[in-house]
């Protein structure tokens, strides 16, 4: 039925309404379609939160923090096993790959499955957030809504874009943040006209999400910032830098520690434990973190320490900043291990909850210590934004992200100055962001570079060419000229009796031969073959395969797959490759 709609709709739209009109229309219904599964995802997350309290209540201890965020993974490996057949790509990597090399599509159960893994896992304690999976989802609706009517390839992105940017917009009534996050972390070509279909979806999202969750998510209560501050701000980007750097190291170790060890039930079991561990230490650990970032909005500091262990030490300020201090240092552990274990969620709530604590642990030293005073809040916000900045390389979206969902619009000065400082450390140390490094190391990953994001779009495979006729090494000069006049090539592989290759035969070593047939009992492949060339192993990314072309100056250069001969490359075909992908491409408008 939803075919035969979609096919109605098509036909009626290509003789009513415009394709610009249309493509218009599609933002507004991928964001608001968005913003629903985005309202959807934070309701069944504040639905589970509930169970913590009501153990807690009933049974008067905390330990249900140990075995919740265990539960939780457990579930999650379930559904994915059951429901999903053991496979679930997480983070933005998977939306990067497929903008980059799967021309923009992306499966139809991400349009669902991140919101019921990240929401058990989250709901029940797991140390991430769930901007990443509404991210995820957004994109998965805007690029199966682009393939259910039919968009091409440069609509398909802008779509998928529009999702993700009405995800964010959503989760934190920050459109024009949800607009600036799409094209810095998504988009890597973008013209000024395809800022209308963003903003229109971002601004739906936003309306959508005001009708249903009233308010900003933070209140930030400031007035202005002073200059003797400038110093600190500065010491603060560099600390949140070096930070970012710290979470993005440990998180990509932890992920490598957990791939290297089999045992799905064994690493969830173990993972969620640990996690469950760290949680009932330190239970600011819980979930999202937004709850804590709000009460350090607010003042109320010592609920650091609140169901802790060290409650009793909330009279001790110095001792409240070195728990703060762990707490910073153990987030990333908790995250890594709520991830790797099994569970779903992202880095983007984690950056933001260690950043506020960061800005909140310097500032309140260096109050203590009585070297300045520093206005705590304000520290709190463009700490957020620091780590924001450090850790996913998007400094404008920290930004305006920030500034949007505090109020804080007066802070726009520090905001760009510990954002751009932990941004240029972090990018020195880390020159890929927490979600593109692993992108980046197979290239995989869209740049600014027109010539090599186009490249990436060019599959090796589709460029081999198989209508070369091989000679075996032990033939006579007669199969060369039987395979002379069957080819409409003037170059011949030649192989072994086992498919491996062995060098090349040229028309210009064996034209001036053709018509001596005395001379074609002393002629063999064996001694005319050149064995010498230059080839191309079928796992080469395409820059590669272009430099050695370019270097080579040859026409046709073999490729080779563990010394087995495939096939041929041409320049022409490539050529032909690049200019379709080219124009497919291009700007919309």
């Amino acid at each position: 039925m939803l075919k035969r709609f979609s096919d109605r709709l098509i036909t009626w739209q290509k003789s009513h309404i415009g394709h610009r009109t249309f493509l218009i229309m599609a933002s507004i219904v991928v964001g608001i379609i968005s913003a629903l599964a985005a309202i959807a995802l934070k309701i069944l997350v504040h639905s589970l939160h509930k169970i913590p309290d009501f153990f807690s209540i009933y049974s008067g201890s905390h330990l249900w923090y140990i075995f919740l965020p265990l539960t939780g993974i457990l579930l999650t490996v379930a559904v994915v096993k059951i429901f999903f057949k053991g496979k679930l790509e997480k983070g933005l990597g998977s939306i990067l790959f497929s903008i980059a090399r799967r021309s923009s599509r992306v499966n139809k159960d991400k349009m669902y499955s991140h919101i019921i893994t990240s929401g058990i896992t989250v709901g029940l304690g797991g140390s991430a957030g769930l901007e990443a999976p509404i991210v995820i989802t957004g994109a998965a609706i805007g690029s199966n809504f682009a393939q259910r009517f039919k968009f091409g390839y440069k609509e398909r992105a802008l779509l998928l874009a529009c999702g993700a940017a009405a995800g964010i917009a959503t989760v934190f009534n920050s459109p024009i943040a949800g607009v600036i996050f799409a094209i810095e972390v998504l988009l890597t070509d973008i013209s000024i006209p395809l800022f209308i279909p963003l903003l229109i979806s971002t601004a739906s999202a936003t309306i959508v999400s005001k009708l249903l969750y009233k308010g900003q998510l933070f209140y930030l209560i400031t007035n202005d910032w002073y200059m003797h501050a400038i110093p600190f701000y500065i010491v603060l980007g560099v600390i949140c830098g070096l930070l970012s750097v710290y979470m993005t190291r440990v998180t990509l170790y932890v992920e490598g520690w957990f791939d290297s060890k089999k045992g799905v039930i064994a690493k969830a079991i173990g993972g969620g434990l640990i996690l469950g561990l760290l949680i009932f230490l330190f239970p600011p650990l819980f979930g999202e973190g937004y709850t804590t970032i709000d009460s350090l909005f607010k003042g109320s500091y010592n609920d650091l320490l609140k169901n802790s262990l060290f409650i009793d030490f909330v009279d001790h300020p110095w001792i409240l900043l070195l728990i703060t201090l762990i707490i910073i240092l153990i987030k990333v552990f908790a995250t890594a291990l709520t991830l790797s274990s099994g569970g779903n969620g992202g880095i983007f709530a984690p950056s933001l909850f260690t950043g506020a604590l960061t800005g909140f642990g310097f500032s309140s030293a260096i109050n203590l210590s009585g070297i300045s005073k520093l206005h705590v809040s304000n520290f709190i916000a463009v700490g957020m934004a620091g780590i924001m900045s450090g850790v996913i390389h998007a400094p404008l979206t920290a930004i305006f992200l920030i500034a949007e969902i505090t109020g804080g619009y007066v802070l726009f000065v520090p905001l760009m100055i510990v954002s751009a400082i932990s941004y240029f450390i972090s990018r020195f140390f880390e020159p890929y962001s927490i979600y593109t490094k692993h992108l980046a190391q197979k290239g995989h990953l869209f740049t600014d570079d027109k010539d090599s994001n186009v490249l990436k779009q060019i599959h090796l495979d589709d460029l081999i060419e198989t209508e070369f006729i091989p000679l075996l090494n032990t033939d006579g000069f007669e199969q060369v000229i039987a395979a002379f006049t069957k080819s409409n090539r003037n170059i011949f592989p030649v192989i072994d009796k086992e498919n491996n290759f062995i060098g090349v035969i040229q028309l210009d070593q064996f034209k001036e031969y053709l018509f001596k047939p005395e001379h074609y009992d002393q002629l063999t492949i064996e001694n005319m073959v050149q064995k010498d060339v230059l080839t191309i192993n079928s796992g080469e990314n395409m820059d590669d395969v272009m430099i050695k072309i370019e270097d080579s100056n040859l026409w046709n250069i073999p490729v080779i797959k563990e010394s087995k001969y495939i096939g041929f490359i041409s320049r022409s075909n490539i050529l032909s490759f690049y200019r379709r992908i080219l124009k497919k491409t291009s700007p919309m408008f």
